[in-house]
């Protein structure tokens, strides 16, 4: 296997990553579900578009379609270990943008829509990006 793809999927990683990994992932599924599709009480695309708009995050459309994806397709990576540190990444930049964008203002509280949530998604999706998928991961089984 090339360098650069060992490194991409191996992980000394144990047990512990595998569930925050997996955990995160969920979350991650269920909001970019929402965002795309209506579920789970979501706006669907439409409806976040119109959020993402009013955020000057445009194209709404385009925003809402990178970002719900990003945060389903991210998230199924995570839950399964498939190419769990690229799907990490990308799971950043979308936390990232989230808490500088709606939640940074309203202080690190959820009850005032702060960013403690996001925070601890940021957290999770580092620690997957730094250390790798964990020991029951498609990742870990494709790296040997």
């Amino acid at each position: 296997m090339s360098s650069m793809i060992n490194k991409v999927l191996f992980s000394r990683a144990g047990y512990g990553l595998t569930v925050l990994r997996i955990f995160v992932g969920i979350i991650f599924a269920a909001h970019g579900a929402q965002k795309l599709f209506g579920a789970f009480g979501g706006h669907g695309l439409a409806g976040t578009a119109q959020f993402m708009e009013s955020l000057g995050l445009a194209p709404g459309y385009l925003m809402a379609t990178l970002a719900g994806g990003t945060e389903f397709f991210g998230g199924l990576a995570l839950i399964i270990g498939l190419l769990a540190r690229p799907a990490a990444l990308g799971l950043t930049f979308v936390s990232l943008v989230a808490i500088f964008t709606v939640h940074i203002s309203n202080g690190l509280f959820m009850a005032n829509n702060g960013y403690e949530f996001a925070l601890a998604l940021l957290g999770g999706s580092i620690a997957v990006l730094i250390e790798g998928a964990g020991k029951m991961s498609v990742d870990r089984a494709i790296a040997g």
